[in-house]
């Protein structure tokens, strides 16, 4: 990756991360989305600031936002962001959100930038190069038992039915493991995942800015990367199991 984009991205996740700073603990527009969730100013704020930023500095990209949609449809190098992942915790005071963005070329994940402006912790990753945090190399656990380990998951905005099968998930995992943990952002999650803070994590009902920095980040950390079955997963697979390796197929044993 040439040295002035990962520059470039630096410098859109603090730009964007700057907006969420105004306007947090001071939001005063709250729209409910028509399939889930929430969107504040802030969220429409941050997209704007980022589409033209990455506009005017590649003009020959496409784009792909949670708020907005797709831009540029067609262009070899692809943009998939999310300005704000975590908006009901944003909306409500909780300090637990992020800016993330997947840069893709040609369908090929190049790299991926987690940002977290209350703590100001940038997290970096690029294709076969690694994962950094905060400029320091960073991998993922070496934790191999369950009942040691630390993990994350989220419910998305499950209800009836699927809120209760997902309850069943986190009562037989959180049966074995040292601690499960759903703090609402699930960019944050895979980032934590790639610098050993969680052992793994699982998450169905995902969309792809949710997860198109955080797939590199899994990966490039050591990392491994499944669906609820095993099976490979991209940016469309709507579902997540990543962990350290060592204790992947014990997840999916629980999960699936």
């Amino acid at each position: 990756m040439k040295a002035s984009v990962k520059t470039f991205m630096h410098e859109l996740a603090e730009g964007s991360g700057k907006i969420l700073l105004k306007y947090f603990q001071k939001v005063k527009h709250i729209e409910k989305k028509d399939h889930a969730g929430i969107v504040t100013e802030a969220d429409k704020f941050a997209e704007d600031y980022l589409i033209k930023r990455i506009f005017k500095k590649f003009p020959e990209s496409s784009i792909i936002t949670e708020e907005s949609g797709e831009h540029g449809k067609g262009a070899s190098l692809c943009w998939v962001l999310d300005p704000l992942d975590g908006t009901t915790n944003y909306a409500h005071g909780f300090p637990w959100f992020c800016v993330s963005i997947g840069l893709y070329e040609d369908d090929r994940p190049k790299a991926g930038m987690i940002y977290h402006p209350i703590t100001k912790e940038l997290f970096y990753a690029e294709a076969d190069k690694g994962v950094w945090l905060n400029n320091k190399k960073v991998s993922v656990s070496k934790v191999d038992r369950m009942e040691d380990s630390l993990l994350g998951t989220g419910f998305y905005y499950s209800k009836g039915e699927t809120l209760r099968r997902e309850m069943e998930i986190f009562r037989r995992v959180n049966e074995v493991a040292l601690g499960v943990r759903r703090p609402g952002s699930a960019a944050l999650d895979l980032a934590f995942v790639a610098c050993g803070r969680y052992d793994g994590f699982w998450e169905r009902g995902l969309a792809p800015w949710d997860v198109a920095a955080g797939l590199i980040m899994v990966t490039e950390a050591g990392g491994k990367l499944s669906d609820y079955s095993g099976k490979e997963v991209n940016l469309n697979s709507g579902e997540i199991v990543a962990s350290n390796g060592k204790l992947h197929q014990q997840m999916i044993s629980l999960i699936s």
